[in-house]
Formats: structure tokens, C-alpha cells, sequence
């Protein structure tokens, strides 16, 4: 475990794939002063608290994930998120692999990066694979319709005759429980 540096901060980052997924294990036990904790995948480095973490750490700061696939399952992401971390002077830290990126690391430290997101980015890989074959088989025995469509033609028309009558898409949105993408794809269809 590295400590921060004097006044710097040892932040912890959670990434789980699902919102029923438990994110309680991944830090457990580690002493944190902040964490930030993402409910979606690791395909990219577009997630919200990733971003708010990102933002959050300064010079000196310790950033803490439970592992390399927590914080990128891309080589070149994973590298370039710790390169932009170090060279703002951010530790980055992985503790299921006991490893810690300061900028200065050594050749050996540096490949088990390589190898290890490497071998993150090949298991999503294989994951997108598997889930490939999965619906291609299902569809063929005919048990693959797809995902049900967050609105019942009935619902959509309310939506319709509401905004005609002038509602916020915003709140009807939020009242609905859909994103407002989903309003505006139910709303730009013919009926």
C-alpha cells in the first residue's frame, strides 16, 4: 500500500459492469479518504465518475483500484490513463495486482502493465465473443428477439398527447423512468 504524498489524498476508483452488481469487495479494507464509483462497462473511458475522479486528483494524490480491468480493459486506454495520471504527479495504484505506477517505474513493473491489460483486453474480447455466439445460436433456435422496448405503444402515445400539450420532455422523461434518448427515438417514430 503507498501512502500519499504530505496533503495529497488516497482515492479509490470502482468500476462494476451492472447496478445489481456488489462493488463492496473491491475496496474492502483499504483506507480511502474518497472513492468514486462507476455502475457501467469498462469498454471505454467514457464514465462519469471516472471523469469525476480524473478531475479530483492532484499532485501527490494516491489513486487506488482493486485492479487493472477496474480501470480499463483497453491496453491503450489502461496506458494512457496511467501516463495522464503520473505525469500530473498521481500515484496509480492496483491492488489485486500489487503494483504501483509513479512515472519512475521500473521495467518490470511497466511489463506486468502490458501484460496485464493485455490480458484484460483479451478477456473482453472473448466476452464480446461468447455474447456473439450466444444470440446467433439463440436466434437461429428462435429464442432471440431482442431487448423489449422500454414503451408500450400506448405509453408512447401518452407521451405524444402530453407534449403536444406542451409538457417538458425532461420531466416527462424522468416520470416515465427512460432516458431522454428514449423519449425522443419513441417520439421521432411514425405511429
Amino acid at each position: 500500500m503507498m501512502a500519499a504524498k504530505r496533503g495529497g489524498k488516497r482515492v479509490g476508483y470502482i468500476r462494476v459492469s451492472s447496478v445489481d452488481q456488489n462493488e463492496g469487495r473491491q475496496l474492502d479494507g483499504v483506507e480511502l479518504d474518497k472513492v468514486f464509483t462507476d455502475k457501467c462497462s469498462g469498454k471505454d473511458t467514457k464514465r462519469p465518475k471516472l471523469k469525476a475522479a480524473l478531475e479530483y486528483l492532484r499532485d501527490g494524490d494516491v489513486l487506488v483500484a482493486h485492479s487493472m480491468d477496474r480501470l480499463a480493459r483497453d491496453m491503450r486506454d489502461l496506458q494512457n490513463l496511467v501516463n495522464e495520471l503520473t505525469d500530473k504527479g498521481v500515484t496509480v495504484e492496483f491492488v489485486s495486482e500489487k503494483l504501483s505506477f509513479t512515472g519512475d517505474d521500473d521495467k518490470y513493473a511497466t511489463l506486468m502493465l502490458h501484460i496485464l491489460g493485455g490480458v484484460a483486453q483479451f478477456e473482453r474480447a472473448i466476452i464480446k465473443e461468447r455474447q456473439r455466439e450466444g444470440i446467433e445460436l439463440a436466434k437461429r433456435k428462435g429464442l432471440y428477439t431482442g431487448r423489449k422496448p422500454s414503451l408500450s405503444p400506448e405509453r408512447v402515445a401518452q407521451l405524444r398527447t402530453r407534449v403536444a400539450a406542451g409538457e417538458s420532455k425532461s420531466k416527462l422523461a424522468k416520470e416515465f423512468k427512460i432516458s431522454r434518448q428514449t423519449l425522443y427515438s419513441a417520439l421521432a417514430k411514425t405511429a
